[in-house]
């Protein structure tokens, strides 16, 4: 049986792929923390205001995060005036999440941010490059389990 060659972890696009990734989240971290924003709560207020997601659970999965770092990241957001969260049946157990004015005011504060940021990575790719990276990373997202590991 023939010798198998050593695994080159920089030789691997999937860990190339790991490398862009956290470039392009840390360039778009640097300018959220400029307005108090972490990547999370960024992702809690697209959730909120542009995805009309009002229920905890539901933010959570389209983040892509457990429920508990859910529920800590509202808390954090509500005690910062970003987000109200009220309840929905007499028993409690349902919590409703809106923004607050102050949370529209930082959403609108860090959408022109998130927009550069992707400009920046994006223009690097020739025509039709996008959509086909786009449709590649479908492709190995296929089948897998939706939510993350962590965020």
């Amino acid at each position: 049986m023939p010798e198998q060659p050593p695994y080159r972890l920089h030789d691997s696009v999937l860990y190339q792929l790991t490398v862009t990734t956290r470039q392009q989240e840390r360039r778009l971290e640097e300018g959220l923390r400029g307005l108090g924003l972490t990547r999370l709560t960024w992702c809690v207020l697209l959730a909120v205001r542009n995805e009309g997601l009002r229920q905890p659970s539901e933010i959570a999965e389209f983040i892509g995060i457990d429920r508990p770092s859910t529920s800590r990241a509202l808390r954090q957001m509500e005690a910062a005036g970003w987000v109200a969260r009220r309840d929905g049946t007499p028993d409690r157990r349902t919590r409703s999440v809106a923004l607050t004015a102050d949370g529209v005011a930082l959403l609108e504060a860090a959408t022109p941010l998130a927009q550069e940021n992707s400009r920046h990575f994006l223009s690097k790719l020739a025509a039709g490059e996008a959509e086909t990276l786009e449709r590649l990373l479908a492709k190995l997202r296929a089948g897998e389990a939706r939510a993350l590991d962590r965020f």
